[in-house]
């Protein structure tokens, strides 16, 4: 018998309803599938990220204990050169060693202070060139015109005075570039008069040494420029371009390597001294007080100057110490080499000396400065939030 219409359509019904039945099992089915695989993944990505945050934890956390490190290393600079320098006196052969490396121990810290140059700046040496020449100037006749007169005023033999002259005639150290870092002030403006003075030294030396000692000094511009490449210019530009990647990239880096490099610093420059002090140990025992008294006042009279200067000529407060630096501390060793080499090698006792004592006084203003420094900024700083 016929269905009728409404039977017809009440049996389309049910299969409608079971189709769509079917089908919501099908989809439940590839949505619960889907789900799990999604689940096992999405665990494995948790787990992932976890991980990495642990890493990442540790990782600054190791970050701001090389930072704490840092600091302690740079307050406490004068602590260690003395308690080391003392150290190379009763052992020196136990810091002798050191004396070969002392070159690449010099590039490592030229590497870490063109970590604290940016592109501004070599943008204010441009912009105020008058700094580098001021401070150059000042050392170019400063230096060795109290090396004569302390000459004079001490009654210093031949040797001892071509000694003390050919101190007062050198080009700033690395020294000086190392302490303007640490005392923070503008490192830029402490490697270009370094370089200026380092590149001049094959006229200035001998001009100086002729002038008032009456020796010859032969020294080749070949030899200054390659010293002054190699430990200067090549590191510095290194360093750089490393800050340069490293603000780019992993500006975290960037700001612990700020504080981690002082660390290194200290330990290359306590490093250096005592070698040093261990290889001239005969030398500085059976040294006179006149000798030590005319490091003493050379180096006291190129700080007062540099900083007189600094302050007369109106530079800023950071340049102030560069200039200061920059000044006061000689190329010690490159004095005591061609003391050796042209001279007498008790011309090198007076350079020699002047490489422990101005690695006193250095580091002995640095960390005033870098203290002076912090608690200006910090007085601004109170000042800014009290407005």
């Amino acid at each position: 018998m016929a269905r009728s219409a409404h039977d017809r359509t009440r049996s389309d019904g049910k299969s409608a309803d079971r189709c769509s039945r079917a089908t919501d099992r099908h989809r439940t089915g590839h949505v619960r599938r889907f789900l799990r695989r999604c689940g096992g993944r999405w665990r494995y990505v948790s787990a992932w990220r976890s991980t990495v945050a642990n890493r990442w934890r540790i990782g600054v956390s190791a970050l701001d204990t090389l930072e704490r490190i840092g600091n302690v290393a740079s307050t406490y600079f004068v602590v260690w050169v003395l308690l080391f320098s003392g150290a190379a006196l009763l052992t020196p052969e136990t810091f002798t060693w050191i004396s070969p490396y002392i070159t690449p121990l010099l590039g490592i810290i030229m590497l870490g202070m063109g970590l604290t140059l940016r592109p501004a700046d070599f943008k204010r040496i441009v912009e105020r060139p008058r700094d580098v020449a001021i401070g150059a100037l000042t050392q170019w006749i400063v230096m060795p015109l109290a090396a004569w007169g302390l000459t004079i005023a001490l009654s210093l033999p031949p040797a001892l005075a071509i000694g003390v002259v050919l101190l007062g005639a050198a080009p700033g150290g690395t020294a000086s570039n190392v302490m303007t870092y640490l005392g923070k002030g503008d490192v830029a403006l402490s490697v270009a008069i370094t370089t200026v003075t380092t590149l001049a030294a094959p006229i200035v030396m001998p001009t100086w040494v002729v002038a008032l000692a009456g020796e010859q000094l032969q020294v080749t511009f070949a030899e200054m420029f390659t010293s002054i490449v190699q430990v200067v210019l090549i590191p510095v530009i290194a360093g750089f371009v490393l800050r340069l990647a490293l603000d780019r990239y992993a500006p975290r880096l960037a700001a612990a390597g700020l504080n981690v490099f002082p660390a290194i610093s200290v330990v290359a420059i306590v490093a250096i001294v005592a070698a040093v002090v261990g290889a001239n140990v005969e030398n500085i025992l059976t040294a006179g007080a006149v000798v030590l008294v005319a490091v003493v006042a050379h180096n006291a009279i190129g700080l007062a100057a540099g900083y007189g200067v600094g302050r007369a000529s109106g530079m800023s407060p950071d340049r102030v110490r560069a200039c200061t630096f920059e000044v006061a501390l000689q190329n010690s060793g490159l004095a005591v080499a061609l003391a050796t080499a042209y001279f007498s090698p008790l011309a090198a006792l007076p350079p020699a000396l002047f490489s422990v004592w101005h690695n006193v006084t250095g580091p002995a203003l640095a960390t005033y400065f870098s203290r002076q420094s912090t608690e200006t900024a910090d007085a601004r700083a109170a000042s800014t939030g009290d407005d």
